[in-house]
């Protein structure tokens, strides 16, 4: 995600639940609304006992359009299924939360214009280690960084990875994938296959 573009997730919300108690003395028989606040009461104290569970589940799905990238080494193309991020909101989702990525997929982030050299991307709340390729504005690849996932509560605990080089995408695929499939700086990532894309949600 882009460093400048990124926002801080809301926290969970607080849970709480209702209770509703009957006076034995103004009931006949068993004063069936007391088991029930029993069964309210345990809710509501297992409630109070366990953490809210929406801190981990990340934030809500965000929609992405999806197209199959080229990237051509000097021996080998090979295809990645990338998710677009083309707007502000969706650059600053990133692959936040994400806890896999499949093998040949990856996130290709679009610029409107060209983003300066001292500029670059951190790993706030990303929890797959990855690769990301700082590319230019023909599709040659300028700069490869690897990037650890941020551990810390806040987004000021989280380094920066900057580009070193001007570019107008950037490509994020799992730790190794360039590695492994021979890709280095002055191959190409073929960003006109970018069009058309097919829309899908995570």
């Amino acid at each position: 995600m882009q460093l400048s573009e990124k926002r801080i997730p809301r926290g969970p919300r607080a849970c709480r639940h209702g209770k509703r108690f009957c006076h034995p003395e103004r009931a006949r028989g068993i004063c069936v609304s007391s088991i029930a606040a029993i069964a309210v009461l345990s809710v509501a104290m297992s409630c109070a006992s366990k953490p809210d569970d929406s801190a981990d589940s990340g934030p809500p799905p965000m929609a992405f359009d999806t197209a199959r990238i080229r990237l051509m080494s000097r021996t080998e193309t090979t295809t990645v299924r990338a998710e677009l991020a083309v707007d502000s909101a969706q650059r600053t989702m990133g692959l936040m939360e994400r806890r896999a990525l499949a093998p040949d997929a990856g996130m290709l982030f679009l610029f409107d214009s060209t983003q300066a050299a001292d500029r670059g991307f951190w790993m706030y709340r990303t929890r797959v280690p990855l690769d990301i390729a700082y590319i230019d504005s023909t599709g040659a690849i300028g700069s490869i960084v690897a990037m650890d996932p941020c551990t810390a509560t806040l987004i000021q605990g989280c380094r920066t990875y900057p580009a070193g080089v001007p570019y107008r995408a950037t490509l994020e695929v799992n730790r190794g994938f360039f590695r492994d499939h021979h890709l280095a700086v002055g191959d190409r990532v073929m960003i006109a296959d970018t069009t058309p894309a097919v829309r899908v949600k995570r």
